[in-house]
């Protein structure tokens, strides 16, 4: 029996895609360590993990709204908050992974404090990473503004006060771009196929693309007519008011179905009495949804996008993020959904009629999701571990 420690962000979408892989695990009879937030407690000890929670170091929970915002939008920002993470865990997890003896560690690559203890203690490592594996090809996708540039510029000295800042604990740090970038001498599971991965071949042996890991529904959705139309921004940037109202304006008394997932931030409230074909939650459960619907409008954060391709559903694109950038860029590229250049709501109900009146952007969807499901899944993601010692 192994021991094996996960650490991972406070985010849905980089914990739900590791959760096969532990239940994988647990089920060939490995013990597995989770690191997490209190808010992925249920999710993460139904997998069979033992949790551990680090709320107590944790600096983006603390965040202002408004400032969580700015995660994955403002470089400077997002690296002065992993560092001030790191560093308040440190002597934490160092202690408990030198009385634990892990004989492997995984973590997400957003999660350096986990290959940092790794390094230092000398335990074989493997990084989890939930987005697009990250080098100087496939970096050509994230198509950044002139704006986008300038403003990375501008904020180079303060993300190297926050390097120097780990390089004095002795992690092994030299720029920003160890925290961003895939290291080509890491072993690494990528959480999609080699097909929808830009620029995979790339990568060195050290990469394995198991696809999404898609859990099944917990729900059933009642598909009341002969499209449906899902939309959701997701769980973080996701205050958007505004654009569910023109939502509703575009596809009120239509023929389309359409469900709503709007978050927290909005209150149902406010959106008063909705016509008779348009529902509106604060939450759904996304993949039963997904496996009913004919169109979403997304932010095309990895994981969001990744399972509507999963079930062959064309996307209309909103993304929100630079990350989100390069996936919606990727999807476009591969002919799978339209990215949406303005949010009117003759703009909205245009773009969704797009996708749904040609057949290529369902067959498109449809041979990602043919790519994702010849991948090996939580058991090869499984067998990278195990691989490792």
């Amino acid at each position: 029996m192994s021991k094996i420690v996960f650490f991972c962000i406070p985010a849905h979408g980089h914990t739900n895609p590791t959760l096969g892989v532990v239940k994988e695990l647990v089920s060939r009879g490995h013990q597995v360590w989770y690191y997490s937030y209190n808010s992925m407690k249920d999710k993460i000890e139904s997998s069979g993990a033992v949790f551990v929670s680090c709320d107590d170091y944790d600096m983006e929970q603390k965040l202002s709204p408004k400032d969580g915002a700015r995660i994955g939008k403002d470089l400077a920002f997002s690296t002065k908050i992993l560092v001030d993470t790191t560093l308040a865990l440190d002597d934490k997890i160092c202690a408990e992974m030198a009385q634990l003896k892990p004989d492997c560690i995984v973590a997400d690559s957003m999660a350096i404090w986990g290959k940092a203890v790794a390094m230092k203690l000398g335990i074989p490592f493997v990084s989890s990473t939930t987005t697009f594996a990250f080098n100087r090809h496939s970096a050509k996708i994230m198509k950044q503004s002139t704006a986008d540039m300038v403003k990375m510029i501008l904020s180079m000295p303060k993300i190297s006060k926050d390097i120097k800042r780990l390089q004095k604990k002795g992690y092994p740090v030299k720029n920003v771009l160890d925290l961003i970038q895939n290291d080509e001498h890491t072993d690494t599971i990528v959480y999609t196929s080699p097909q929808f991965q830009p620029c995979s071949y790339t990568f060195s042996h050290k990469y394995v693309f198991v696809g999404p890991s898609v859990r099944p529904a917990t729900e059933k959705i009642e598909k009341t007519k002969d499209k449906l139309v899902y939309i959701s921004m997701g769980t973080v940037n996701n205050d958007m008011l505004p654009l569910y109202k023109n939502c509703i304006d575009a596809f009120a008394g239509s023929d389309f179905q359409v469900i709503m997932s709007v978050g927290n931030m909005v209150s149902i409230q406010k959106f008063g009495s909705l016509p008779e074909n348009i529902s509106v939650f604060s939450h759904v459960d996304q993949i039963a949804v997904l496996e009913k619907a004919d169109a979403f409008i997304s932010h095309c954060g990895m994981n969001s996008a990744s399972e509507s391709l999963y079930f062959g559903v064309p996307l209309i694109m909103l993304p929100q993020t630079a990350e989100q950038n390069g996936v919606a860029e990727r999807v476009f590229q591969l002919g799978a959904g339209v990215k949406l250049q303005k949010t009117d709501s003759k703009a909205i109900y245009d773009a969704v009629k797009t996708v749904l009146s040609d057949s290529q952007y369902k067959e498109n969807a449809n041979k990602i999701a043919d790519g994702f499901r010849k991948c090996a899944g939580a058991k090869g993601a499984a067998d990278k571990i195990l691989s490792m010692y």
